[in-house]
């Protein structure tokens, strides 16, 4: 029996998001500001030659399933994205277990959903033995969630996955260029004390919100594509600040992106995270953003260093919690496991973000 292992970092994205999906990029240009973190999703394989059925095991999602031919791998809503994937890979002279968990809940904006498609991806590279760039697996996986599939949503959190680190991604009609950012070590290290990641407790289905936001756009809803505009070059503006080491500046941006992200469609807030925010603005944040489609999942909020501990106490008392991370420099990784027996090989379990 033969073991792999694969994982690939979340994503916290700081301007452009909603600029990289579809048709916006295409006709107008897309660009995001991005950097992946300490927390992953992965994804394990265990295979034999002989033939037989492949079973998964989702311990995010408490599901098991069982499948013997293609003709199993129906989209039904249940664990779709894994059978997208070995749709895509399936090979029928091996039986298979694989076997899934997340650092984060699905849903909360961090690119989960994303992130283990492209752990997957890479998890199947490595098995298959296969020779692909990383500008291909990540376009891969793109294709494999969003066409294959048909899930909605941009380019981004496939990208930022494969590549890790902190990334300037451009999209365009013929291309998706990722830009790696050089940053000085000074700057990643205040950036990483002034910053602060807050799970709100809301979950939700940013399916919905990207689907009316490309409505709103492809209807030339002028709202919508002003704000999208605005938040393309929010992203220019934001590297600018970085590679020169303006933080405030960057804080303030936050903000700005924000405020622009919220005129994207119906939804993308609402009262109970204005709320919140506006606790975190009044305890010393200078900027925030909800980190995904919106509507919930995590809030990523920029402070005033000597007000840091106020803003943690207010979201805090506003039933918010704080979630400590690092930032991440690698992208996907997959690697052979050396276990004297296949139980020695499973994931530990050891979730650090709240359930």
């Amino acid at each position: 029996m033969e073991i792999f292992r694969a994982k690939a970092p979340l994503r916290i994205s700081f301007a452009g998001g909603g600029t990289d999906v579809s048709p916006y990029p295409e006709e107008r240009g897309g660009a995001v500001l991005n950097a992946t973190i300490d927390k992953f999703a992965y994804a394990t394989l265990l295979a034999q030659n002989g033939g037989g059925s492949t079973k998964v095991h989702s311990l995010d999602f408490e599901q098991d399933a069982e499948f013997h031919t293609p003709r199993d791998f129906v989209f039904n809503g249940e664990l779709d994205l894994v059978k997208a994937v070995l749709r895509h890979f399936h090979r029928s002279d091996a039986e298979m277990e694989i076997f899934l968990h997340s650092d984060a809940p699905p849903r909360t904006g961090l690119g989960s959903s994303s992130t283990m498609t492209v752990a997957l991806a890479g998890l199947f590279q490595k098995y298959l033995r296969l020779p692909l760039t990383t500008y291909e697996l990540a376009e891969i996986a793109y294709r494999i969630e969003r066409v294959e599939l048909g899930d909605p949503g941009g380019r981004q959190d496939q990208y930022a996955a494969a590549f890790g680190g902190f990334n300037f991604i451009e999209f365009t009609k013929d291309a998706t260029v990722v830009n790696p950012l050089r940053i000085d070590p000074e700057v990643l290290n205040e950036l990483a004390y002034r910053l602060m990641l807050c799970f709100t407790g809301i979950t939700r289905y940013s399916g919905r919100l990207i689907e009316s936001q490309t409505d709103a756009y492809r209807n030339r809803r002028a709202e919508t594509v002003e704000a999208l505009d605005s938040a393309k070059q929010l992203a220019f503006a934001m590297k600018k600040e970085l590679l020169t080491g303006n933080l405030d500046r960057m804080g303030e941006l936050l903000h700005e992106g924000w405020e622009a992200k919220k005129r994207y469609t119906e939804g993308i807030s609402n009262p109970e995270i204005d709320a919140f925010y506006s606790k975190a603005r009044a305890a010393g944040a200078l900027g925030g953003k909800l980190t995904g489609a919106g509507g919930g999942g995590f809030l990523l909020l920029f402070c005033d260093f000597q007000r840091r501990q106020e803003v943690a106490k207010a979201v805090s008392r506003a039933g918010g919690r704080i979630v400590e991370f690092a930032f991440c420099p690698e992208g996907v990784q997959a690697w052979t496991v050396r276990a004297p027996h296949p139980a020695d090989a499973l994931p530990a379990l050891a979730p650090q973000f709240p359930r």
